[in-house]
């Protein structure tokens, strides 16, 4: 006999269309997927093109600062770093100094950012003339702004800093 299901009250979603993160995330697939389908005849995604160009200007970039500037974690970046370094576009050196390794970018990925930086650059300066110039220079210090906020409320309390007084 099979058993019969109670029916649980209804969930109580009031409020979950502002979450930062829904909105967050589903903006930042939209405009992913924009540039992806710009940058699709060069061979390369927008994830990748932002990791290539974060070693370009960095380099060498250790693999914890570039995580650090990229705000993605370590295993993601790992995995991303490993199909460039595969395809040829990076060299990710043996550990050095402090356990760390660094990171450049190869003549092959360096031909590949070359190549893709018009189609880029198209993206961009028609995302930027629909949004308004001076409105993209607001929003994007806003976001990083808050990419800053939402770093520091990652960080486990004992790190922060106590505000109350202390007795000594």
């Amino acid at each position: 006999m099979p058993k019969m299901r109670t029916k649980s009250p209804p969930l109580d979603l009031h409020g979950t269309g502002y979450c930062a993160s829904f909105n967050f995330r589903r903006t930042a697939r939209a405009v992913t997927s924009l540039y992806d389908m710009a940058l699709r005849e060069t061979g390369i995604r927008s994830t990748q093109f932002a990791i290539l160009v974060g070693i370009a200007k960095n380099q060498p970039v250790s693999m914890g600062a570039l995580a650090d500037v990229l705000v993605i974690d370590s295993t993601t970046l790992t995995r991303s770093l490993r199909l460039l370094q595969k395809e040829g576009l990076v060299a990710i050196s043996n550990r050095a100094a402090m356990r760390q390794r660094f990171l450049t970018i190869t003549a092959k990925g360096e031909r590949t950012l070359a190549r893709s930086l018009p189609a880029w650059r198209a993206a961009h300066e028609q995302f930027v003339a629909t949004i308004g110039s001076e409105y993209w220079v607001e929003l994007r210090s806003e976001l990083e702004r808050l990419a800053h906020v939402a770093v520091g409320l990652e960080k486990p309390q004992k790190d922060v800093p106590s505000l109350a007084p202390t007795s000594l």
